[in-house]
């Protein structure tokens, strides 16, 4: 029988799945109270209780993690357990406040209380450990403040700090503020290290002589990569102030013979030429797909027949949705008004478009670090 718009309610009903039929009878408290007795499913009812609790109070766990980054209770807990008292000493912070945060933080499981003391789990120890994450963390103050309101974010009426903390993706002149360069670079250069290995683990650049790391930043990729292929050079491209911050911190690296900088903006300049493959590491996420496009013609044609264009940057799950890419990431990007998260698969269909093949979409080992797209110009 056809289904025509006469018979509404036979429509809906058609279009009304087992899935959905089986959240409705979920949705229902009385199925709640009954799921929570009865034995073959209160455990179930249970763990998505605490799940959904979770997402609830996610936005104070954030702050309590912000809160003991602020104050260095792990870098200070590294000496051996310490008291409350002890903890609050210098902090400005009141012994009985403390005593709430340094116990929230054992519930996260970044210190472990045994009596009086507190000390630093593994889980804790690896916020110093990981690049970058402690400067992330605090970076978060910027847009925890854009989300404020997440509904009038969403519908764009909110002005965002973060696009005002990032100018450098609107054109070269945003990046011309020492102080603002010298953020973006610190911020970068200290968590580039773990994109870095995951996509040298990824590809291979095995026969390439010459690579262009296009939107550089403090060029730790490139670093790492001419430390891995002792027969690889590279040259940055970025803006005049960022490739002047990079070539400094580079000037002690055992590898700074093999690393040249070339300023420029590719939005506004020609890409330098003679390079046999192009890394952009964490840049299309920045910027919208005409930018993304004429950023990937401009790779096409600088390329060599046989050139390689290799792409590493936090992605969505496209569709199988996940937490890092479609989460964080995600309003990362809408905070900053100019850029945002794709899949794999998009990304693919964009360099397909500007004329790439041999599109590789290799499986990443951790998604929340980086995902890794390559391609080949015929």
């Amino acid at each position: 029988m056809t289904m025509t718009a006469d018979n509404p309610s036979e429509a809906k009903s058609r279009r009304v799945g087992l899935r959905t039929r089986i959240a409705r009878i979920i949705a229902k408290p009385g199925f709640q109270r009954w799921a929570a007795r009865f034995p073959l499913t209160r455990g179930v009812a249970r763990r998505e209780g605490e799940a959904l609790f979770d997402l609830v109070q996610g936005f104070v766990s954030s702050q309590v993690l912000f809160a003991i980054v602020r104050l260095e209770l792990i870098h200070r807990l590294m000496d051996g357990p310490m008291t409350v008292g002890q903890l609050a000493q210098g902090s400005g912070v009141p012994v009985e406040r403390m005593q709430r945060l340094v116990q929230a933080g054992a519930a996260l499981g970044l210190m472990r209380r045994r009596g009086d003391l507190f000390s630093v789990t593994q889980k804790g120890a690896a916020l110093i450990g990981v690049p970058g994450l402690q400067q992330m963390i605090l970076h978060h103050d910027v847009l925890y403040r854009d989300l404020s309101d997440p509904v009038e974010f969403l519908k764009g009426n909110k002005e965002t700090e973060l696009a005002g903390f990032w100018p450098y993706v609107f054109g070269a002149e945003g990046a011309t503020d020492p102080e603002t360069t010298a953020v973006y670079s610190d911020l970068m250069a200290k968590s580039q290290g773990l994109v870095a290995q995951d996509t040298l683990r990824a590809i291979k650049l095995d026969g390439i002589q010459m690579m262009l790391d296009v939107g550089s930043g403090s060029g730790a990729f490139a670093e790492a990569a001419a430390t891995a292929y002792p027969d690889l050079k590279v040259t940055l491209f970025d803006l005049p102030k960022v490739v002047d911050a990079a070539s400094t911190r580079l000037s002690n690296s055992a590898v700074k013979d093999r690393i040249e900088a070339s300023a420029g903006s590719f939005r506004d300049d020609p890409l330098p030429q003679g390079a046999e493959a192009i890394s952009l590491i964490r840049v299309l996420y920045d910027h919208e797909d005409t930018t993304v496009v004429a950023l990937l013609e401009a790779a096409f044609g600088t390329l060599p027949s046989g050139g390689r264009i290799i792409i590493s940057e936090p992605m969505s799950g496209g569709q199988t949705p996940e937490k890092s890419g479609d989460v964080y990431f995600a309003f990362y990007c809408m905070a900053m008004r100019t850029g945002t998260v794709r899949s794999q698969n998009r990304i693919a269909e964009l360099l397909k478009t500007t004329g790439f093949s041999d599109v590789q979409t290799p499986k990443s080992a951790r998604p929340f670090v980086t995902s890794v797209v390559t391609a080949t110009k015929p």
